[in-house]
């Protein structure tokens, strides 16, 4: 019995690997989608980017639809989206951004410069358009890890209560939004 089982086992390997790599051959590698789709916003508690004293949480963010916008002045498709971003919110749609801060550590990088960054992100914001209501900032990336955020840019749709219904990894222009977000958007209303 034990000497079938080894001779078969390199066997059973083989053929795993092989469905393994066959099911790659067909999958599309830009397509990252976060285990969240279908549940709740996660639970956070994090400070507006532009003004002291003010926080954000998920709760506060219920009552509408929006997308949430993972976004940082150091992504350069992120300030190509920002246009089209800013057209959708003179259609009404309402956007959050949420600031991704790319390479800061507090352990090793000391105090944070609040007012550089405010002044980086208000910048960009001016010559590219400003999309967003708000900004939230994620300089820890707990929400962003919660969220399965991968990099910049990203954008989730999240309904009125509070549940993701999409994420798209990538930036968002005329094609992106008629093909994913148009239709449930569209739904939503």
């Amino acid at each position: 019995m034990k000497r079938k089982i080894i001779a078969i086992a390199p066997l059973l390997i083989f053929i795993f690997i092989c469905v393994f790599l066959y099911q790659g051959l067909f999958a599309n590698p830009r397509e990252i989608q976060t285990g969240r789709i279908g549940q709740a916003m996660p639970t956070f508690n994090l400070p507006d980017l532009m003004q002291d004293n003010k926080q954000w949480n998920e709760q506060q963010l219920k009552g509408e639809a929006y997308l949430l916008n993972v976004w940082g002045t150091w992504c350069p498709t992120c300030l190509s989206e920002l246009a089209y971003l800013t057209q959708l919110r003179e259609q009404g749609v309402k956007i959050i951004g949420l600031y991704y801060v790319q390479g800061y550590d507090a352990d090793f990088d000391g105090p944070f410069d609040m007012q550089a960054l405010r002044d980086d992100v208000s910048n960009m914001l001016a010559r590219a358009g400003d999309p967003y209501q708000f900004n939230i900032l994620d300089l820890q990336r707990t929400l962003s890890l919660d969220l399965g955020v991968s990099g910049a840019p990203e954008t989730f749709l999240v309904d009125k209560t509070g549940t993701i219904l999409l994420h798209h990894t990538g930036d968002i222009n005329p094609r992106v939004w008629r093909a994913k977000f148009a239709p449930i958007m569209q739904e939503l209303k």
